[in-house]
Formats: structure tokens, sequence, C-alpha cells
């Protein structure tokens, strides 16, 4: 018997085995119900016998074997089942072993279908197991990306909720910082206060820049016209006043008028700097030049200290990158997020401007990044 031939003869089995073996799994919520436990099973089932008495060239069955025959033009009824899954609980590891079940449960029952004296191909099993690892893999990919997209839009929402209990923190430390004979212990205590408060709004920032990011063709930008000797020259202070044992020499010229989004450009400074002070040596300078040739502005942020690893350059702008010797010394590697590179050279991209490394132990590292004016 022709295997497509006995799924459908014997589908409501099949389908009750299905349902058997997923009543079995553990997960957080209510219990789920007959309909639910089989979800879209049936459809699957049905897919496969479509794929099954569908002819198939050597050359269609190689491209199956390797996953180079998904079709991402529509929601599949493996993906829709993934994401049924993932909102019912599941984890991974459980959705995949329900097609492990469905396979070994389908398999079984038409083996003793051959065992008992029906003719068979053997090419049908192939064909199965090829159909049952395609449905898995548009699964797994259907349930990735709903996890990806509910973590993106996870950071949106705590980013955004948590601008209101910051904006308090530092609304309240500005104004105990204006109040007259506060102590020199208070005063300190209380710009303690606003500066950290400072640097976790500039994380939550960044945060909602990459969640834009994720979710969105681009960083958006605003541009007009701009002084970015004045942005530089601004940021540089604050750096300075945020890190006074730092040494920060900042090499720009009067004024270099452009077409920019002031704000974004204040990030980018910020980020490439504050990123030399905190991965280069403490005991050496650090250096900022702003310069124009031909239209286009160049910005250069140069620091002394350990060279970026060679098998990390590559990934150095990944939203999840990270190096710093000193950061996996002290705090291990995953002290941080990681992002204000990323951000930097999103607003670099959405300017039409590119960002650009090099790093070693002769000359240091360097940051340049080149804008249209």
């Amino acid at each position: 018997m022709r295997l497509s031939i006995f799924i459908d003869e014997n589908i409501e089995s099949i389908l009750q085995s299905w349902e058997d073996f997923a009543r079995t799994i553990k997960t957080p919520g209510k219990a789920l119900d007959a309909e639910e436990l089989r979800d879209h099973a049936g459809h699957m089932l049905r897919a496969i016998t479509q794929d099954l008495n569908t002819s198939q060239t050597k050359q269609q069955q190689r491209d199956k074997s390797r996953g180079l025959d998904l079709d991402n033009s529509e929601q599949t009824a493996a993906e829709t089942h993934a994401v049924t899954r993932l909102m019912a609980g599941f984890t991974l590891d459980q959705m995949v072993s329900e097609y492990r079940a469905l396979r070994a449960s389908v398999l079984s029952l038409w083996m003793g279908q051959i065992k008992s004296g029906s003719d068979f191909e053997i090419e049908d099993m192939t064909r199965f197991n090829e159909a049952i690892d395609q449905a898995l893999a548009e699964s797994i990919a259907g349930y990735s990306r709903a996890v990806e997209a509910a973590r993106i839009i996870f950071l949106g929402i705590l980013g955004h909720d948590l601008r209101n209990p910051l904006g308090a923190i530092l609304l309240g430390a500005d104004v105990l910082l204006r109040k007259e004979n506060l102590g020199d212990k208070p005063a300190k205590i209380i710009e303690q206060i606003s500066s950290s408060a400072h640097r976790a709004n500039q994380i939550v920032g960044d945060l909602l820049d990459f969640t834009r990011t994720q979710l969105g063709p681009a960083l958006p930008i605003r541009r007009g016209k701009s002084d970015l000797a004045s942005v530089c020259k601004r940021i540089v202070d604050e750096t300075r006043a945020a890190h006074p044992n730092s040494t920060i020499i900042c090499e720009v010229p009067a004024s270099e008028i452009g077409m920019f989004d002031e704000s974004r450009m204040e990030q980018v400074f910020s980020n490439l700097i504050s990123n030399a002070v905190q991965h280069g040596d403490a005991e050496s300078p650090i250096t900022v030049s702003l310069s124009s040739r031909s239209g286009e502005c160049t910005i250069r942020v140069h620091n002394w200290g350990t060279p970026i690893a060679d098998d990390v350059m590559p990934f150095i702008f990944n939203p999840m990158g990270r190096f710093s010797q000193h950061a996996m010394d002290d705090q291990g590697p995953c002290a941080g997020m990681g992002l204000g590179l990323y951000i930097a050279s999103q607003i670099v991209t959405a300017h039409g401007g590119e960002i650009e490394v090099t790093s070693t132990a002769q000359k240091g590292t360097t940051f340049e990044v080149r804008l249209p004016a």
C-alpha cells in the first residue's frame, strides 16, 4: 500500500496518536482540549500526502534534502502550528518532540501493514521523512521568528515604560541640586544619582533605538542645518565632566556646517567617545578629531589599549557584540548590552555614511566615520 493512501485511510488514528502524545507534554497554564492538541496536524498530514503524490525529479529531491525548496511566500500549516504551540507554552524541544512522535507513529503503523503482506514503495519512506523534515524546518523557523518578534516587542515596551520613572528621578535630582546649603556629602550623593540616572536613560534610549531598527526598515533621522564641530565639543565636554580622570584631546575646526540630524549625531559622538573611555588604556589620551574634504566630513576617535581581537573585529557592530578585556576580567563577558556601537553604525548608515574600525597594538584603535555633508 502506498504510504499516501495509508495516511489518508488512517488519518483519524494517526491524529489520535498525535493528540495522545501532545497530552503528555507538561506546559504552564490550562490543559489544552482535543482540538487544540491536534491543532494543525491534519493540515500538515494532508500536505505530506499531497507531496508524496507529486512527482519529483532527482534535482528537486536534492534541493528538498538541503532545505532549498522552502516557500516563504505564505505561512504554512507547520509555521502556524509553531506559533500556536509557542502561545500554549510549548518549548522548542517539546514542539520538536511532536514531530518525532508523529514520524514514529506513522511509520510503525505503516510497517505493521507491510508485515501483513501489503505491497509498498520503499521510496515512500524517503519521501515521507523528507516531508516531515521540511514541516519540522518550517515549524522551527516559525517558532524562532515568533520568539524574536516577542523579544523585540518586549524590549520596546520595557524601554518605553522605564522612561517615566527615570524622568522622575532626573527631575528630582535636578531640583535637589538647585537647593542651597546642601552640604558636600549630600550634594555628591545627588550628583551620583543624577549621573547614574542619565546613564540609565541613555541605555534606555539605545534599547528603544535597537527595537526601532529591528521592527522597521531603518533608524529614522531628521536632517537640519547643524554644526558638527559644536556638537563634538559639547559631547567631549560632557564626557570630560563624567570621566574627570580621562584625558580627551579635541581637534576640531571652528565650525563644520552640514545637513545632519543633530541629536542623532550627538549619540554617535557620545557612543564612540564613551566606548574609547571604557575600553581604552586609562593612562593614555583619547583623541577626537573632525575634518572635511570634498563635501565629506570625517570623524575619528582614537584610543590606546588592548587591540580588538581579529576574530571579534567582524562582529564589532553586531547589536549583541561586545569587546572589552577589562570588562571580561572585572565583570564577566556579558557585562552590559553592547548596543552603543550598533546604534552609532545605524545612525551613520541612515545619513548615507560609513563607519570603520582599525585596531593594532602599534597604532591603537581608531573608529572612523565618513559622512556626506
